[in-house]
């Protein structure tokens, strides 16, 4: 049997973590931690070293964005690979049929997703890592 994938999911919304966390750890193959501030993803993602970051745009603290740019900045985290999910990116559903969509060179995925599509996107995106 081959190792859980661990996935860092960031997100403000904690019920929208806890579906998620509880979605994909139900499926055996994968450990999901959460934090809901853009500082706590940084500190979890050098701590944790996880597979993918499911990283939201809008946070409390700081963006998305700049979370995305300080892990792309630190040795420790640069090769972790990231994708945005985001209400923000929803309207590129409608216009493309794959769960993962590129922006500025940046993954997206769009909120809402299907529990189907949203599994679908992250086996894209662990399977461009290998």
């Amino acid at each position: 049997m081959s190792a859980l994938k661990k996935i860092l999911m960031v997100d403000d919304e904690e019920d929208f973590c806890f579906f998620v966390k509880n979605h994909l750890e139900r499926t055996g193959r994968f450990e999901v931690r959460t934090v809901s501030h853009g500082r706590a993803a940084l500190k979890e993602s050098r701590s944790f070293q996880p597979d993918l970051i499911l990283l939201d745009i809008i946070m409390p603290d700081i963006s998305g964005d700049e979370v995305a740019e300080s892990l792309l900045e630190d040795p420790d985290t640069r090769e972790i690979p990231f994708v945005f999910l985001s209400a923000l990116a929803s309207q590129l559903q409608e216009r493309d049929d794959s769960p993962v969509k590129k922006i500025g060179g940046r993954h997206f995925i769009g909120k809402p997703i299907s529990k189907g599509r949203l599994l679908e996107a992250i086996d894209s995106m662990l399977d461009q890592k290998m």
